[in-house]
């Protein structure tokens, strides 16, 4: 057969298939900007829909086209999202400013589309379509933040997905159908984590923020194995503080709340006792006494403030011993002055403070580590996940989470939901 004629046979069954298949072409998002398939890649709608917070209190959840795939991004069908209180803060009172947003970013999804330079994430684990991932902070290329030097300097500056201003991209959130990893300059950095369950997955960013703040407690070197650890707030952050705090074989640990559910919780995740604020009205006399008693007469050795309440922080300083230590992690946003007294909180103390913000990418895999060693020990880590709603119901979930009405939300695809 001459070679013409091969051609034109080549070319007509090419155009048959293109007529079948209403087209495609390179930059097509299931092919890649090469415009060789994978042949697991499996079918991608043209649309995606996105829940974008349009005003206070209020999601609507919008149909956006898919972008093409460049060679240096990713196109992630979302599993599921945890709801965290950063993205309460922003549905109740939009702190950061962002409005129109898409939020949610404790998300983990199945890559299904990427271009032909993704070969490794952010740890250098192989990555391929099919693969499990999650995502960490976006560095927009800063030469100072690398994977193995994370302390040259403070990582607040950096962006993460679910709460990047709107652009024509759109996909920029979790709380979505699919979440587009932008590749490149844009400093995405992400990690294969198949082979986690999918509860597990969505719990490892605020694991993380927990696995950060225990690493800048031990900077002070007075957080011990026999240290007697006072954690206030039991929120999903506590409760998976004390978790980090128990996997690392602190043993005599105190939870202070007002809930009686979430103080429950606590000593499932590894508490000794518990203290029930509202069970001490006398002020802070009668609460530092309990905190006492609870640990046996003692103060503490060190405290973790989880909570975002001004007066909280001001008590904590009360509950610790002469050259104890105090992390404090609980102010995401702009919560208001706190009132202390620097001569008998501080200075006589001499107490050794630290701040924690955030995660750094070395947090990320040290969080694979603690959600595999709680597992081992039995901690029911992944039951902090009391609620699952649809997107479609994504308004719902908010409002259960600042009605504190379960302890972690989570908004679920179709999909992970119909195999519960």
């Amino acid at each position: 057969m001459e070679q013409q004629n091969i051609e034109q046979i080549v070319r007509a069954v090419l155009e048959s298939m293109q007529a079948q298949n209403g087209g495609f072409n390179a930059a097509s998002p299931a092919y890649g900007t090469s415009g060789s398939r994978n042949a697991s890649a499996p079918a991608i709608p043209k649309t995606s829909r996105v829940a974008v917070l349009t005003k206070l209190g209020n999601f609507e959840v919008k149909e956006y086209p898919i972008p093409p795939i460049g060679d240096d991004d990713i196109l992630v069908k979302v599993e599921g999202t945890g709801v965290c209180g950063t993205d309460a803060h922003e549905f109740k009172k939009d702190p950061f400013g962002l409005i129109p947003v898409a939020l949610g970013h404790e998300g983990t999804g199945t890559i299904v589309a990427m271009g032909k330079n993704v070969k490794k994430d952010s740890a250098g684990k192989p990555v391929a379509v099919g693969d499990k991932i999650v995502t960490c902070m976006i560095f927009k290329d800063d030469p100072e933040i690398t994977m193995y030097d994370l302390n040259k300097q403070n990582v607040g500056d950096s962006d993460v997905y679910g709460l990047l201003p709107d652009d024509d991209v759109h996909l920029n959130g979790w709380f979505a159908d699919y979440l587009f990893i932008r590749g490149g300059s844009f400093g995405s950095t992400f990690f294969n984590v198949t082979g986690m369950d999918l509860d597990s997955r969505i719990l490892i960013e605020p694991s993380a923020v927990l696995v950060h703040a225990v690493e800048r407690a031990k900077s002070t070197g007075i957080l011990r194995f026999a240290s007697r650890v006072v954690v206030q707030g039991c929120g999903p952050i506590g409760l998976l503080c004390i978790a980090v705090l128990r996997t690392m074989g602190v043993n005599q640990i105190v939870a202070v709340d007002g809930n009686p559910q979430r103080l429950e919780f606590a000593l499932r995740m590894g508490a000794d006792a518990t203290v029930n604020f509202a069970d001490y009205p006398g002020g802070i006399e009668a609460l530092t006494e309990g905190v006492k008693k609870a640990f046996g007469g003692h103060f503490a050795d060190f405290g973790f403030q989880c909570t975002g309440n001004p007066k909280a922080h001001s008590n904590i300083y009360k509950f610790i011993r002469n050259g104890g230590g105090l992390c404090e992690l609980g102010f995401f946003i702009n919560g208001g002055d706190a009132t202390i007294n620097p001569h008998f909180d501080i200075c006589s103390k001499e107490l050794t403070m630290v701040g924690s913000w955030v995660y750094t990418l070395r947090d990320y895999v040290n969080t694979f580590a603690f959600l595999d060693r709680a597992k081992k020990i039995g901690l029911p880590v992944t039951e902090l996940i009391t609620h699952k709603f649809p997107l479609s119901r994504i308004n719902e979930a908010l409002e259960v989470n600042l009605a504190q009405k379960g302890l972690k939300i989570a908004v679920m695809s179709d999909e992970s939901l119909a195999n519960q």
